[in-house]
């Protein structure tokens, strides 16, 4: 039997069928949250949505031949309401690049990211990351493979400016030149070095400077490009004020851990009302997936560890956390966690007041 055609819903940009896709030519790349690994898992993603519509969220990074190889359900399954979702892939070989593209491309990812800035261990290790900095030839190969594979899902890059010893404009220009030339249109940036010797990839997050102005000025200097901004924005005021002279803006731990920055996303980047209207109704919006995934066999602290930020620095923020922290963890935790959760941070709140 056939399957069922897609079709656009009228208030959405999701195609609905058999398995969501986006309209990968609708993407809005001006707000993003960052792949980040062991963080932006589908429990994160899904809780994200509740609180904005419109940002575009990211996978955690995934290599190529774990897609190829590995369990897919696992690795690249997500609910349609992520979307629009972008699936970060690493690797270093062009064939299985291809490979993978094509097996997320299939699963409907809105876009394929390549991984070409993060400085860990293991990453070097399989020779991909930041270290493919030193090599702009085979970034572009790798690029023009996924993106062949791809078909009309679009392939982007995400890069550091340079590593260790390299001059920044010269290995940003490099690495973004090549891929141009061989039709990349969408890079982000993230405005720091990696120092593949001698930091840890923590320390590669917060001791090289940054650079704003050099990815301003390579949208300047490559004005048909998209650029995007990443790295340490402290939050959204920051990521606004620092978004003229580029196309859009990335957080990442900003975002993961203070969610309710993305509460006020769609209202002052797209212009448009958020989901929820403040962050109760963002858990109880989420409510419905936890009982969904704890029917699954999905233990509540995988979910709920995403939420853990939710009320920082708010009145009864420490409550909310420790709640779902102790009691979170234990075998057969339910939604009724999140609920006594949300009842003693309120109450907290309504003394403090």
């Amino acid at each position: 039997m056939g399957e069922t055609a897609p079709s656009v819903s009228p208030d959405s940009d999701i195609v609905t069928g058999p398995r969501a896709r986006y309209v990968s030519a609708m993407l809005d790349r001006r707000f993003s949250v960052a792949p980040m690994m062991d963080w932006t898992d589908r429990h994160c993603r899904a809780f994200h949505r509740t609180l904005t519509r419109r940002a575009l969220l990211y996978s955690e990074m995934l290599t190529a031949d774990a897609v190829i190889h590995g369990d897919r359900e696992k690795l690249l399954g997500f609910d349609p309401v992520e979307q629009p979702v972008a699936l970060q892939l690493g690797g270093s070989d062009p064939a299985k690049m291809a490979q993978a593209a094509r097996i997320g491309a299939d699963w409907g990812y809105a876009e394929i990211n390549l991984n070409i800035g993060c400085p860990s261990d293991r990453v070097q290790a399989g020779r991909f990351g930041a270290c493919l900095m030193r090599e702009p030839e085979l970034v572009a190969s790798l690029w023009s493979a996924a993106q062949d594979a791809a078909g009309n899902v679009p392939v982007t890059i995400k890069s550091r400016i340079g590593v260790d010893d390299q001059e920044p404009r010269e290995a940003l220009y490099a690495l973004v030149d090549l891929s141009a030339r061989a039709g990349c249109r969408s890079f982000t940036v993230h405005a720091r070095k990696a120092w593949l010797e001698g930091l840890s990839p923590k320390e590669n997050r917060d001791v090289p400077p940054l650079d704003y102005e050099l990815v301003r000025q390579l949208k300047r200097e490559r004005p048909a490009l998209q650029i995007i901004l990443n790295g340490g924005l402290r939050d959204l005021d920051h990521a606004l004020d620092e978004m003229h002279g580029v196309d859009g803006v990335m957080l990442g731990r900003a975002a993961y851990q203070n969610p309710a920055i993305l509460l006020e996303v769609d209202a002052r980047v797209f212009g448009v009302e958020a989901p929820n209207d403040s962050r109760i109704a963002a858990v109880e919006a989420y409510v419905p997936y936890l009982e969904a995934r704890l029917a699954e066999g999905v233990a509540l602290h995988a979910m709920t560890r995403h939420m853990l930020g939710l009320f920082a620095a708010r009145p009864g923020g420490r409550l909310w956390r420790r709640v779902l922290t102790e009691r979170g963890v234990k075998r057969g935790a339910g939604v009724e966690v999140v609920r006594a959760a949300l009842a003693e941070m309120t109450n907290a709140a309504a003394l403090a007041a």
